[in-house]
């Protein structure tokens, strides 16, 4: 039977899929410029730390960021007289705040190992193929139509631009999926008796994190023994 478009639900659908990915490359633009700021945060305890130990330290912070994040907003959504208007809004504005703190790592572990990302679209594949996991991986080998390890390394930095266009075009649902059911659990925290909905919503940015942290180490590899003149 054909699907009734009267009701307005694939349009919404459409939209609300417009916005996530709107924000996405907001994050990405607002970011970018701060990813040499971010590695040179990561490098001041010892500002002779090799690659691998500014990367295991940006992995430290954005995990440790993104947990308190998601536990902030859960915590506050589920506090008693909040109504689900602010909570919307709340839940609204930290996916804007865990999309920009997951490009800026992963801009930064892009820069720490040398990886041009001059063009947009670079940068958005590196972000989403990272913030995807292991699904991520997966697509972009398939539509590059590359085995082998090492993507970021491997396909980001070196495949047309148009390619990448077209890995990105496959990314943007996987991305938009995602990014609807994180939302729909922060919310959960809303219902959820004040205290559990910081559980939920810490909880669920650290099983992100921690997901886009393996991704990170799979997209590049073994980091450079020491840094670029």
């Amino acid at each position: 039977m054909a699907t009734d478009a009267s009701d307005g639900s694939v349009p919404e659908e459409a939209s609300r899929g417009q916005r996530v990915l709107t924000l996405l490359d907001k994050a990405i633009d607002v970011q970018s410029p701060l990813v040499r700021k971010n590695i040179a945060r990561a490098r001041q305890r010892n500002p002779d730390a090799t690659p691998a130990e500014v990367i295991r330290s940006l992995e430290r912070m954005y995990v440790s960021a993104l947990t308190g994040s998601g536990a902030a907003v859960g915590g506050t959504a589920a506090a008693p007289g909040v109504g689900t208007g602010v909570a919307l809004a709340l839940s609204a504005g930290e996916t804007l705040s865990c999309l920009e703190l997951s490009a800026l790592f992963a801009l930064s572990v892009a820069e720490v190992h040398g990886i041009p990302l001059a063009e947009v679209e670079r940068r958005r594949t590196i972000v989403m193929g990272i913030m995807l996991g292991g699904s991520g991986n997966s697509t972009i080998t398939k539509v590059a139509g590359t085995t082998g390890k090492h993507w970021g390394r491997q396909i980001v930095a070196k495949v047309p631009v148009e390619t990448l266009r077209q890995i990105n075009k496959v990314l943007g649902p996987h991305f938009i999926t995602k990014y609807g059911t994180k939302q729909g659990i922060i919310v959960l925290g809303r219902v959820a008796p004040f205290g559990i909905g910081a559980v939920i919503g810490g909880g669920a940015n650290a099983a992100l994190a921690s997901l886009a942290v393996r991704a990170g180490r799979r997209a590049f590899g073994t980091p450079p023994t020491s840094w670029a003149a």
